[in-house]
């Protein structure tokens, strides 16, 4: 009996080792998340009578969606605006022809004279897609409406998603 406990034992241990071994393979092997490159970009926006300035953009990537959030201390909104309120559609030029369009409601709070914050904004990508200026932000606030056109490119340089 002694022995036939013990040969057990050695099975479900041996059993354990592989299922523990292939699962750390499948770990290490498995396909990193997708990643975009560079993940944080900086440009100039002129914004007309509202004005204008530096603006950072943040993106991420999960697979082929892609989100965008666009901050600025020198674009300032002229009106307080509550959470969630501001229409934020993003354009930017795919370096192979056409646009890419990410878009959202999805922002802070802002008080009047602070820096715009808006995002993440949603789009659509596909794998080698680089995104730059010339592009544009539009921002719908109660109503009235925004238009950001950039300036110059995307520094340290375009977005490039895997």
């Amino acid at each position: 009996m002694k022995r036939s406990s013990t040969r057990r034992g050695r099975t479900a241990l041996g059993v354990a080792l592989t299922t523990g071994s292939l699962a750390l393979a499948g770990f290490v092997l498995a396909p990193g998340a997708a990643a975009v490159a560079p993940g944080t970009a900086t440009s100039k926006a002129d914004c007309g009578i509202y004005g204008g300035g530096a603006v950072t953009l943040t993106a991420t990537q999960s697979g082929t969606s892609a989100t965008v959030t666009v901050t600025s201390t020198e674009v300032t909104t002229p009106v307080a605006v509550g959470a969630n309120t501001v229409e934020s559609t993003l354009t930017l030029t795919k370096a192979s022809g056409g646009t890419a369009t990410f878009t959202g409601k999805s922002n802070p709070a802002m008080e009047a004279g602070g820096g715009v914050d808006s995002g993440p904004l949603t789009g659509t990508v596909a794998s080698g897609d680089s995104l730059d200026h010339p592009g544009s932000l539009k921002l719908v606030v109660s109503g009235i409406t925004v238009t950001c056109n950039s300036t110059e490119g995307l520094a340290p340089g375009p977005f490039v998603f895997d």
